[in-house]
């Protein structure tokens, strides 16, 4: 076995949002300006972990999983979890907790979630913007109405969500397929909304903004700009396909291109501070080796943008047993 260095698992909390307090207000949230480097991360998925025991990339600063997928996972899967958390930085981001929904809001999911992260030391949660289930799960996220009364409804449960889970979280903008009726906003004004009324912080994805930006005909760069990117706590990059009708589907299943890169680097200049950014690939999976040249791209772009290089460490950590 080995142990991450001290300094890799520091660096990104340094990055992370601190705690939630009484006394605390977004507007008196200022990210460091001291930490060591921007981090760069890859989704953690089972079928690479033979060639991650072997050996961590350089490039992978730290993993992001689904805490529904892992928490509670016994035996071998669950010992091989644990040994990497022992040594790397992770972050949670949900898939299934239905912000917007119209059912009542997973209490039971949130308190199993605030375990298995202070379990594994994880101090960083996200989740979609977005609903997914009524009396079931729906299998799909669920764009909000876009409405002064769904920002209350809906900043009302993050609200409760950081009240159980004892921190901030990040509220990602999602990928959508249908304009919601009766929008009395654009998306970009929602998401900002939200953030402001739910006084928690932002998770940007940048290739779901490219998606919506070609599916409803808009400027991704001007959607950018309508955010409070300084509120930026994680963020998203991923490749997505396109249908023989035009339609652009957020899949995770293929590398990421230039015009999404290009909205990164747009991102990053507006942020002014470094944030971790997670390579996501759920489909069409390649090797380790593949995977992480394009989570070196990130690292690449952050160092661009921040000025920063990543901390001295050896090419290549040792086995996991």
């Amino acid at each position: 076995m080995v142990c991450t260095p001290i300094g890799v698992r520091q660096g990104l909390t340094a990055l992370l949002p601190p705690p939630l307090s009484s006394t605390m207000t977004m507007d008196s949230y200022t990210p460091p300006t001291n930490a060591l480097a921007p981090r760069a991360g890859l989704g953690f998925r089972r079928e690479l972990i033979p060639a991650l025991r072997q050996a961590v990339p350089q490039s992978i600063d730290f993993f992001e999983v689904a805490p529904e997928n892992w928490a509670g996972m016994g035996g071998k899967a669950g010992r091989d979890f644990r040994a990497f958390t022992e040594r790397y930085p992770f972050v949670c981001h949900g898939l299934s907790l239905s912000l917007g929904g119209p059912g009542p809001l997973d209490e039971i999911l949130l308190r199993r979630t605030r375990d298995f992260m202070r379990t594994h030391g994880i101090t960083l949660f996200t989740e979609h913007l977005s609903w997914c289930a009524d009396d079931s799960h729906l299998y799909d996220l669920l764009p909000i109405p876009m409405t002064e009364e769904a920002v209350r409804y809906t900043s009302e449960r993050i609200a409760r969500a950081q009240d159980i889970l004892g921190m901030r979280i990040g509220v990602e903008n999602t990928s959508t397929y249908i304009a919601p009726p009766g929008a009395e906003m654009t998306e970009p004004e929602f998401v900002r909304a939200v953030v402001e009324q739910a006084d928690c912080l932002l998770h940007l994805d940048v290739n779901n903004i490219y998606v919506n930006s070609r599916n409803f005909g808009f400027d991704p760069h001007a959607y950018l700009a309508q955010l409070h990117l300084e509120r930026t706590c994680y963020v998203h990059v991923a490749g997505h396909y396109v249908e023989d009708d035009g339609l652009v589907i957020d899949t995770h299943g293929s590398d990421v291109i230039d015009p999404v890169w290009q909205l990164l680097q747009a991102a990053y200049a507006r942020m002014g501070h470094p944030v971790p950014t997670c390579l996501e690939r759920d489909f069409n999976i390649p090797d380790l080796q593949t995977l992480t040249q394009e989570v070196a791209h990130i690292a690449h772009l952050q160092q661009q943008a921040f000025g920063q290089s990543k901390p001295s460490r050896s090419a290549q950590r040792q086995k996991v047993a």
